[in-house]
């Protein structure tokens, strides 16, 4: 069953990410900051991908 995006909670990790402080780092530790976020929504993406495809293929095999 498929969530619906009103009542999405969003983790305590995710929360903690997106209010963290930006003033006190470098412009370098933005950058590495940046490039991290960026594999890991790439990473996400791969994830949701697959994911998709997983649930094609159950989609087709259980289909009436």
């Amino acid at each position: 069953m498929e969530q619906d995006d009103s009542t999405l909670r969003i983790p305590d990790s995710l929360t903690a990410l997106v209010q963290a402080d930006l003033e006190p780092l470098s412009l370098a530790e933005l950058e590495t900051r940046i490039a991290v976020l960026e594999q890991e929504i790439g990473r996400t993406r791969r994830h949701m991908e697959r994911a998709a495809l997983h649930r094609a293929s159950a989609d087709a095999l259980f289909k009436r």
